[in-house]
C-alpha cells in the first residue's frame, strides 16, 4: 500500500532523513517512536509532499513519484491517497463541525452538497459527535476537535492515514478519547502510520512498531519485540527512559 525507497530530506545543510526505507502493508498500522527532532513528523509530511524530499520515491496504491521528476498533478493524486492528522486539529474556525467535514468532499472530491452533508453526518455519528453537528471548533474540547479532524481525514477515504503525534496537543485528560477512537479505525482494519510518543498506545495498537533516531530506521518489529527485547542499543536506551518516564508499559 505504502512503499518509500531511499527517502533523503535536507533543510539547507541539514540532513534531516538519511536513506528511509520502508513499507506498509494494507491494514497495517505502524507507530514510530523515537527522540523528539529525529524526522519523524518530516518523514509523515514527505509521504504526501506537504514537505517536498531532496531524493527518493513515494508509491501510494501503485502511484509512484519522485522529487526529481514529479508533477503537479501527480502529487495532486498522490495527497488524494492519503489524509495527514496534525497535532494542532486544523479546523475551519468559521465552520460548523458538519461544514468541517463535508466541505473538502464537494469542494475538491467530487461529491454534490447533499451528499457531502450526508456522509458527514453519518461520520459525525461514528467518531460520537452527532449531537455537536452544527456547533463550531471554539465551542469543543481539544479532544473532540481532533476527533472532528480524524472524522473529516475518514471521509474522504484515503488509502493511508499519517497521524503526526494526535494527542501531544491534549489535556491528558482528553488523550484517551482520542487514541479510543484510532483503536476503533485499526480494528477496521484502516492503513495507518502513526508519529508516537504514547508508548502504551503503540505497544497496543500496532503491527509493528518503529524506532526512528539520527533521521535514520534504527529498528522495525512486532511490539513485543521492540520495547521487550531491542536489539538495539539506541533502541533499549529509549524504551528504558520512556517507560521510566512514563510508567510501567501494560502488556
Amino acid at each position: 500500500m505504502l512503499d518509500i525507497r531511499g527517502l533523503n530530506k535536507q533543510f539547507g545543510g541539514l540532513h534531516v532523513l538519511h536513506d528511509v526505507d520502508l513499507s506498509v502493508k494494507k491494514g497495517e498500522v505502524v507507530s514510530i517512536i523515537g527522540p523528539s527532532g529525529t524526522g519523524k513528523s518530516t518523514l509523515l509530511r514527505c509521504i504526501n509532499f506537504l514537505e517536498v524530499p531532496t531524493s527518493g520515491t513515494i508509491t501510494i496504491d501503485g502511484l509512484t513519484i519522485s522529487p526529481e521528476h514529479c508533477t503537479k498533478q501527480e502529487i495532486y493524486q498522490l495527497r488524494h491517497k492519503s489524509a495527514m492528522i496534525f497535532q494542532d486539529h486544523s479546523l475551519f474556525e468559521n465552520k460548523t463541525v458538519l461544514e468541517n467535514i463535508a466541505l473538502p468532499l464537494w469542494t475538491a472530491y467530487g461529491y454534490t452538497k447533499a451528499a457531502a452533508r450526508e456522509k458527514a453526518e453519518s461520520i459525525l455519528e461514528m467518531i460520537g459527535l452527532a449531537d455537536k453537528r452544527s456547533a463550531y471548533p471554539y465551542a469543543l474540547s481539544g479532544g473532540q476537535q481532533q476527533r472532528v479532524g480524524i472524522g473529516r481525514a475518514i471521509a474522504i477515504e484515503p488509502k493511508v492515514m499519517l497521524f503526526d503525534e494526535p494527542t501531544s496537543a491534549l489535556d491528558p485528560s482528553l488523550v484517551e478519547e482520542v487514541l479510543e477512537l484510532i483503536r476503533t479505525l485499526a480494528l477496521k482494519h484502516a492503513t495507518m502510520l502513526i508519529v508516537t510518543h504514547e508508548m502504551n498506545f503503540a505497544r497496543n495498537v500496532s503491527d509493528r512498531v518503529i524506532f526512528m533516531n539520527h533521521g535514520s530506521i534504527v529498528e522495525s518489529g512486532p511490539p513485543e519485540e521492540i520495547f521487550l527485547h531491542p536489539s538495539d542499543p539506541e533502541t533499549q536506551a529509549f524504551v528504558q527512559k520512556s517507560v521510566h518516564r512514563g510508567g510501567p508499559l501494560v502488556l
